[in-house]
């Protein structure tokens, strides 16, 4: 069993990190949460903000396994 296709309107067992809605282009540019390197993300960029390495990590760490 390589793939299950799920039921329309189903929600997947794994779904990909959200992005921050509402992305609001810089600069000036938010800090990062967890290091404090400079974003891709404007100041106003509501919830929470992190750099192109840390978005890496956290996507890393949640990402399915198998």
């Amino acid at each position: 069993m390589d793939e299950v296709d799920a039921p329309a309107g189903a929600e997947s067992y794994c779904p990909a990190p959200a992005a921050p809605a509402g992305r609001v282009p810089g600069p000036p540019y938010a800090d990062c949460v967890e290091c404090g390197e400079p974003t891709e993300y404007g100041v106003a960029t509501p919830g929470r903000v992190l750099c192109p390495v840390c978005e890496w990590q956290d996507a890393q760490r949640s990402a399915c396994s198998g």
